[in-house]
């Protein structure tokens, strides 16, 4: 696999009321170890934000963790803001308490993999780095 010439740039978004930020803290620095830039928005973001956040910060990825049971909700807004903005290139990934009928689901409507509780860190960082090894213009 080869390293791309510039980082990868991933904003890790905490949206809606859950208030149990642990794993996407952990996921954050395990990103920042892995070379990639990293931009946490911190507790409570609405989608709005998440997406303001992410055309601000010119991200390649976000990275969502929900925790709330609100990912059928969550994710799709997310994409839905992404790609109003003309923003379809932003892989929108993340993790949480996602049943594997709504992962399949929130594929089909263009949000990437999903990771569970006890994925290894290593998992999401290959995914990342493999989505930006294969687009077309990673610039």
């Amino acid at each position: 696999m080869s390293v791309p010439d510039r980082r990868i740039r991933v904003l890790v978004a905490k949206p809606g009321l859950d208030g149990h930020d642990r794993g996407a803290k952990v996921i954050a620095a395990a990103f920042r170890d892995a070379g990639f830039e990293v931009v946490y928005t911190g507790l409570h973001q609405t989608p709005e934000m998440v997406v303001a956040a992410a055309v601000q910060e010119d991200v390649d990825v976000v990275a969502m963790s929900v925790l709330s049971g609100a990912h059928m909700t969550l994710f799709p807004r997310v994409r839905t803001l992404l790609d109003a903005q003309g923003l379809e290139h932003i892989l929108l990934t993340g993790g949480g308490i996602i049943p594997k009928d709504d992962a399949r689901a929130l594929g089909e409507i263009g949000v990437g993999r999903v990771f569970g509780p006890g994925t290894p860190t290593g998992e999401a960082i290959a995914y990342i780095r493999d989505w930006f090894a294969g687009r077309e213009d990673p610039y």
